[in-house]
């Protein structure tokens, strides 16, 4: 499939789109998924269509039906067939697949377990367009929770850098809705690529869930972390402290920005006060930070005790970045990588509202972080892990 027709299949499905409105969507996605799949057949076979290479490695051999459920419509796919010695199936399908999937699993559960409502069954017919029995419904559940484990126990490897953060859901439990804490492991590997370590969900205390969380990591082979990045979540230190004694802990700058407003006693003072602490984390380097930390909390003294207290005692936690080359800072201050998976998981979470149970949620949550996962491993280096350089 060559660039042209990429481009062309873009354009077209963009006329679609502005042409016919939402009702445009279902056809401008149809085809380009189906020209995403080819190009990947091409990819797999070393040749596009029609073709002569050294390097093709089989044939096409037309295409299969496919109708993909999704919350846009069905969308009547062709998937690419080959024939040779070469296995395929379009990534791209997979991926796609993958969440969509877990998802409906999630609320089709709820509807059979009769603890949903009218507005979550219409939602469930919407996205799987049609009835499922309970029958179906476990056999899919089964396959689907051996892959998503598997992905979830794979062997881990070294990491220098690990952001750790925490998100909630609610979950229905003994007939009283509780709120669920789901646990996010991210790192950047030696090669400066990011990758989704783990997830864990659990009705847990908080340091006993963190603790089993940051034990089953290493456990799974985690190793060679110098630093971990998150906010200040209750039991996560201690957590720490047994699973990786010897990594520095940096607390999420934008989080300390956010809590030392908690402590500014008039809202004139906000943007001086917000100023002041970036000045700090700025600095260039950790004496310079402590300096300035100092003469800021001098400052405030006279006129926000309460806030110069908390500045001499919380803002350090924020210091341990400046151990790192300069050009690494930015990117391993803040947890806000983790932050940004919390808004894609909730995405797809708010649709269900309310899970049934712990399982449930955790099969959503983990089709999506392995979709994501699979990008970013795929994709560019995130960060420069030398000595010297710039953020990829």
């Amino acid at each position: 499939m060559t660039h042209d027709a990429q481009n062309s299949a873009m354009d077209t499905a963009m006329q679609m789109i502005g042409e016919q409105g939402f009702d445009g969507l279902v056809p401008a996605m149809t085809l380009l998924f189906n020209t995403a799949m080819e190009a990947e057949r091409a990819s797999a076979l070393g040749a596009g269509p029609w073709e002569r290479t050294e390097e093709r490695r089989g044939y096409a051999n037309g295409f299969k039906p496919k109708t993909l459920q999704t919350r846009i419509g069905a969308l009547p796919l062709k998937v690419p067939q080959v024939r040779g010695d070469v296995e395929f199936y379009p990534q791209s399908l997979e991926r796609g697949l993958r969440s969509e999937k877990a998802l409906r699993l999630s609320i089709a559960e709820m509807y059979f377990q009769g603890v949903t409502t009218d507005r979550v069954r219409r939602v469930m017919e919407k996205m799987c367009g049609t009835q499922v029995s309970s029958a179906t419904v476990s056999r899919m559940v089964g396959e689907m929770d051996g892959e998503l484990e598997k992905w979830r126990s794979r062997p881990l490897g070294h990491c220098p850098m690990v952001i750790l953060d925490a998100r909630y859901e609610h979950v229905r439990v003994d007939g009283a809705v509780r709120c669920c804490a789901v646990l996010v492991a991210t790192g950047v590997r030696e090669d400066g690529k990011r990758s989704i370590l783990g997830v864990s969900v659990s009705l847990s205390e908080a340091e006993v869930h963190w603790r089993e969380f940051l034990l089953s990591l290493r456990d799974r082979g985690l190793c060679g972390v110098t630093m971990v990045t998150s906010d200040d979540h209750p039991g996560l230190k201690g957590g720490l402290k047994t699973a990786f004694p010897g990594a520095a802990w940096q607390r999420c700058q934008t989080h300390l920005q956010r809590n030392a407003q908690g402590y500014v006693p008039t809202v004139a003072m906000r943007p001086e006060v917000a100023q002041s602490i970036r000045d700090i984390f700025d600095a260039p380097d950790l004496k310079a930070a402590e300096e300035l930390l100092a003469r800021t909390a001098t400052h405030f003294e006279p006129k926000a005790s309460k806030l110069a207290a908390w500045m001499r005692e919380n803002l350090p936690e924020g210091f341990s970045v400046f151990s790192l080359p300069r050009h690494q800072r930015k990117r391993l201050r803040t947890n806000n990588m983790n932050e940004n998976l919390n808004k894609q998981i909730k995405r797809r979470t708010r649709l269900a509202g309310v899970f049934p149970n712990e399982a449930s949620l955790l099969r959503v949550v983990t089709a999506v972080l392995v979709e994501i996962s699979d990008e970013w491993e795929s994709g560019n280096v995130y960060l420069n892990m030398t000595a010297e350089g710039g953020a990829a």
